[in-house]
């Protein structure tokens, strides 16, 4: 367990204090209200910071006042503090024991505040508030253990340097990465592989080295209508520093989520749970080119057979015009991985190929 107490003291007023000193017996003191004191009791993990990954975080606190809140901040490994768990969750409520508890995405450092109803967290800040006005106690803790981040590992794929997703992350749930699970061959195609390793499920991902704005995003992929129902592939844009924007994520996404009777495709602008936002459908058998046209409020997504020039068959396609984000420190990710909300595993090794990517402004 963790304690940290805060350095403020909340003072009863000099003119209390005086009446209250003058209608005492000799020799007792004044009572006061204890110092607030906030106590880490779960800590999670060090990490370098990101939207990928959560974890468990609790504590106690003592001396609050009615009404008054938790608000949690993770320190990325770039020095920035973000609010807890989402900008638009930030307060995390205390129980009638005491305590607190919430999920939180990892980071090297962790600070807790106990806070006025009226306070209105940052959504990120490089430094934290002091104890004062609105905020009545601030505790911080380093993450749990010591966070070592391999070097990066680079792959060239259609003309763009991309880097090799090596840490764990929580999309379709706690997912570990492999460097080994993405790669290229002689034809320059990019294979992304999910496979067992010793008890465990690795996936893989890409991640484009730079961001690239509006434009056409294309990508051509081998067959994938025999996917395993527990696995995903995920074709899409993501900007780690974008939660004011639902991180600008525009996806095109292949998988059955688990359910062999499902659709096994889909377009969609988060967030993913406004039903508009969500354009289901299925996809044939052979070569499919999937492209997503981003441009400021509105977003065309497509889907092809083949690959070639000329006129194409088309799939599906779907025009979003609302909640369309504009661009930011958006990167584009290619990935596949195990679908953990899925009723069985993976029923073995699964691979897919995508031939080439190509964007266009």
């Amino acid at each position: 367990m963790v304690r940290i107490v805060s350095s403020f003291r909340w003072w009863l007023p000099a003119g209390l204090v005086t009446l209250v000193t003058a209608v005492a017996p000799v020799g007792c003191s004044v009572w006061q209200p204890r110092d607030p004191v906030i106590e880490f009791t779960t800590v999670p993990m060090a990490s370098e910071g990101g939207p990928d990954r959560l974890a468990v975080i609790g504590g106690r606190v003592s001396g609050a006042r009615p009404g008054q809140h938790i608000v949690l901040f993770a320190k990325t490994g770039v020095g920035v503090w973000w609010v807890q768990p989402l900008t638009v969750q930030p307060f995390t409520g205390i129980e009638a024991d005491s305590t607190w508890k919430n999920t939180i995405h990892l980071g090297m450092e962790y600070a807790a505040l106990l806070v006025h109803p009226g306070y209105r967290p940052p959504a990120t800040t490089e430094t934290l508030p002091k104890p004062g006005g609105d905020v009545s106690a601030v505790a911080t803790v380093k993450g749990a253990g010591v966070f070592v981040r391999p070097p990066p590992k680079l792959i060239t794929f259609s003309g763009y340097e991309w880097e090799i997703r090596q840490t764990p992350s929580d999309r379709g749930g706690s997912n570990d990465y492999s460097a080994d699970n993405a790669w290229t061959d002689a034809d320059g195609c990019l294979h992304l592989a999910l496979k067992p390793h010793e008890g465990r499920w690795l996936s893989a991902e890409v991640i484009l080295t730079r961001s690239l704005g509006y434009g056409t995003y294309s990508f051509v992929v081998r067959d994938t209508s025999r996917l395993d129902p527990a696995s995903a592939v995920g074709l899409l844009t993501w900007d780690d520093q974008g939660a004011d924007q639902n991180h600008r994520e525009l996806d095109i996404e292949i998988s059955q989520w688990g359910d062999r009777a499902a659709s096994n495709a889909q377009f969609v602008v988060q967030p993913y749970y406004i039903p508009a936002n969500v354009i289901r459908f299925a996809t044939p058998s052979g070569r499919l080119t999937h492209s997503f046209r981003w441009e400021p409020g509105r977003a065309v997504f497509r889907t092809l057979r083949g690959a070639g020039a000329g006129e194409r068959a088309a799939v599906a396609d779907h025009e979003f015009a609302s909640g369309v984000p504009t661009p930011g420190n958006e990167r584009v990710r290619m990935n596949l991985y195990f679908f953990r909300y899925s009723p069985n595993e993976p029923q073995g090794p699964v691979e897919v190929v995508i031939e080439r990517f190509q964007y266009f402004p």
